[in-house]
């Protein structure tokens, strides 16, 4: 941002470990958070609270001075944010089956692959129009309307989020019972009360000791340093070799297409009841467009393998469904995992914001390198919990053929 590091006199790696900083409050509160959220019931609430508060740490960032100011207000933004997205996952899952998922969980991950798009085309008009009002550098007046806007907007989910099934107010009777025997009816077990053993921290002992839960964490760190590089999009597209407002414009195009493809991949994954090859598909894509990127400098090229990396966002909604679809019952176990397997994959973002030093550009070779190994990576470990799955499947097959069973129970979506 145009004078942020110059007035807060950052040098050498400091802006990256701005970058990085956030993610360890990110990291170290996600589970907790899960885990009070489940135990309250009332996400209608809970949620438009932390975001109210890191709403406020936003407009604070706008007026600090040196690096150390930053740097806090940076930790304790990813320590209230940490609350939201894990807690918005596990509201969808509380609340749709498995085949409907997909395409919600797409719905919310858009907002945040829009928030890319004309985030910099509000970043655009706020740098080149705020710049002196007040005294203020525009990068301050930057932090100031976003973090009021993000205030106004949880003022508003007060009155809009819903609670659990068994806790909203507003449902009848019959409403309720419905959408509790919707859940039960998806994996033959009841969401709550038929699942829930132990104290809270029951859910927290179940997934730590589950494999697959690690697994998947692993393998999600992984796809999110492939992923790196949307902390960067603004750099890549400033090596087209554009002036700063033109530059950011184009970052725009490439993720209203990457929201659109998400929602279309997501939708067609929940139709078939197929996760893997819907993950790994667009990540080839990424993978295509890494290539391109690293081997050519026509700028029209180079602009098209935006739009790919950009696509492979797709393939990362798709395994946040996969994974709430897999580790399902109890729901505290569900809610930690999504908690933990989020918090977990930040570490990519934290390494992943060291992967993209100005040295190594323009061409960027290292770092997408770095992002074509992670890809393949995580293709690999999900390949290998797509069998573990399927493997279940015909275990299961094979009980109900013993006992005489003519209609189908459970099944994962691998």
């Amino acid at each position: 941002m145009r004078g942020f590091e110059k007035d807060l006199h950052l040098k050498g790696q400091e802006f990256a470990t701005l970058l990085s900083i956030l993610y360890v409050g990110y990291i170290i509160m996600q589970v907790p958070s899960n885990m009070l959220l489940n135990f309250m019931g009332k996400p209608s609430l809970y949620l438009p609270i932390c975001m109210i508060i890191w709403g406020v740490i936003s407009i604070l960032t706008g007026i600090t001075n040196d690096f150390v100011g930053a740097l806090l207000t940076r930790f304790f933004l990813g320590f209230v944010e940490a609350a939201f997205f894990p807690g918005a996952l596990f509201i969808l899952s509380k609340w749709y089956k498995r085949d409907e998922l997909g395409a919600r969980t797409a719905l919310l991950y858009s907002g945040a692959i829009f928030s890319n798009a004309f985030g910099a085309l509000i970043a655009s008009g706020i740098l080149d129009g705020m710049g002196g009002k007040l005294g203020r550098a525009a990068w301050r007046w930057l932090f100031y309307v976003e973090g009021a806007l993000t205030v106004a907007v949880a003022l508003i989910a007060v009155f809009i989020l819903p609670d659990f099934p068994a806790t909203t107010r507003w449902l009848t009777d019959p409403e309720r019972r419905l959408a509790m025997r919707r859940m039960e009816e998806d994996v033959g077990v009841g969401d709550e009360g038929q699942t829930e053993t132990g104290g809270h921290a029951a859910g927290l002992i179940l997934a730590a000791k589950d494999w697959k839960v690690w697994w998947l964490a692993v393998a999600q760190t992984a796809q999110v340093i492939a992923l790196s590089f949307n902390a960067y999009f603004p750099t890549l597209t400033a090596t087209l070799g554009y002036n700063p407002t033109v530059t950011l414009l184009l970052c725009a195009p490439p993720f209203i297409l990457a929201a659109l493809v998400a929602f279309a991949v997501a939708r067609h994954s929940d139709k078939t009841g197929e996760r893997y090859w819907h993950v790994t598909i667009p990540n080839l894509a990424g993978v295509l467009g890494f290539v391109i990127a690293a081997c050519t400098m026509n700028t029209a090229a180079r602009y098209v393998s935006l739009f790919l990396m950009a696509s492979s966002y797709s393939g990362f909604v798709v395994l946040y469904t996969w994974i709430s679809g897999s580790i399902h019952r109890p729901p505290s176990k569900r809610a930690v995992t999504l908690a933990l397997t989020n918090a977990f994959s930040q570490l990519g973002n934290i390494s992943g914001s060291y992967i993209w030093p100005s040295a190594w550009g323009p061409t960027y070779r290292y770092s997408y390198a770095i992002c074509i190994s992670c890809s393949g990576c995580a293709a690999i470990m999900l390949y290998i919990f797509k069998l573990h799955l399927e493997s279940l499947n015909r275990e299961f097959d094979r009980e109900e053929q013993e006992k005489g069973v003519k209609e189908k129970g459970f099944r994962y979506f691998a």
